[in-house]
């Protein structure tokens, strides 16, 4: 037990239970098993937005432009549907630009040493004015029956969406975890002039991050199209910080180095939930985004304080180590 509490996935999961019981306790309705699967359904945007998001994060850089990211995506595809464009094609070239603005992203980050704060935010607002040139300033509607219904389809009780993202998920943290470069994203957070003397190609991997960042960003708008049935000019403002708040409350240190896709998707559950639960209390929408702020500053404070005690439990472990060698 002590172990798994160590965890911070394990923490996280707790959390979310008892945010369901918490509020489950005010408004049965909560707990119900419908409202569980909506949570879950609603969820799938913000996991796959946060778990592209922690490949960058684990690399110690951060990613504000997700947003743009996946309001111009929706809108780029969702035109192609409904002039007659074909799904494979929306994907394709959904995925494209998500990843032609992570490699912006990338290059500006590694090769002219820009910020990745001050490169993002930036690209951010460039993506979000050419979303409005490309739609004129006009919503994007009468997207095709049959690209809305994938939202609805499910495989033995089971939304379909929900089935694809967990798999991914699983996928990332695989890879993340068990193969050498994916391990060599967080260790470029740990200590990016060691990785660099061990001979990982930081340059690359970093980019590689933003890249992975920017499709996981441009998929998100696909599914945010397919369940909204329509996206407006205004589709992604301000989700960056919900998705930033997730990750960090899954355990992905913002300092780089620590954390999981699995984590970060519990953390996109709970954000979704959150969101969930004021309705189901009579509270004001508006909260939203005062509760994320406020998540992602205790979360923060709280993660520097745990990593202060680290390290200073790991310097009187030396220092006792010199006094008993003396």
């Amino acid at each position: 037990m002590k172990g798994l509490i160590k965890h911070r996935e394990f923490r996280t999961i707790i959390f979310l239970i008892l945010l369901f019981l918490f509020v489950g306790l005010i408004n049965s309705d909560y707990i119900s098993p419908d409202n569980i699967q909506n949570s879950l359904k609603n969820s799938l945007l913000y996991i796959i937005l946060a778990a592209g998001l922690s490949f960058v994060l684990l690399t110690g850089e951060i990613d504000i432009s997700i947003g743009g990211i996946l309001g111009l995506s929706a809108a780029v595809s969702g035109m192609v549907l409904r002039d007659g464009g074909s799904m494979v094609l929306a994907v394709i070239i959904a995925a494209a630009i998500g990843a032609a603005i992570g490699l912006v992203n990338g290059l500006g980050v590694t090769v002219l040493k820009i910020s990745s704060f001050i490169m993002t935010l930036g690209m951010l607002e460039i993506v979000r004015v050419i979303h409005v040139i490309y739609t004129d300033g006009q919503w994007i509607e009468n997207l095709p029956a049959s690209f809305k219904k994938i939202s609805q389809l499910s495989f033995l009780g089971i939304n379909i969406l929900a089935i694809a993202v967990i798999l991914l998920i699983i996928s990332a943290h695989i890879f993340l975890s068990q193969s050498k470069k994916g391990r060599y994203f967080a260790a470029i957070g740990d200590n990016e002039d060691g990785a660099i003397l061990i001979g990982i190609p930081v340059k690359k991997m970093k980019i590689s991050a933003f890249v992975i960042s920017g499709i996981s960003a441009s998929l998100a708008g696909l599914i945010f199209a397919s369940q909204i049935g329509f996206i407006s000019t205004t589709a992604g403002l301000g989700i960056e910080m919900t998705v930033i708040a997730a990750a960090v409350l899954g355990g992905v240190s913002l300092s780089g180095g620590v954390g999981s896709v699995i984590g970060a998707a519990i953390g996109a559950i709970i954000m979704s939930s959150i969101h969930s639960a004021l309705v189901f209390l009579k509270v004001p929408a508006f909260w939203n985004s005062a509760i994320s702020g406020a998540l992602l500053i205790i979360i923060v404070v709280t993660d520097v304080l745990m990593a202060r005690r680290a390290d200073m439990k790991a310097r009187k472990d030396r220092l006792n180590a010199r006094v008993l060698d003396l």
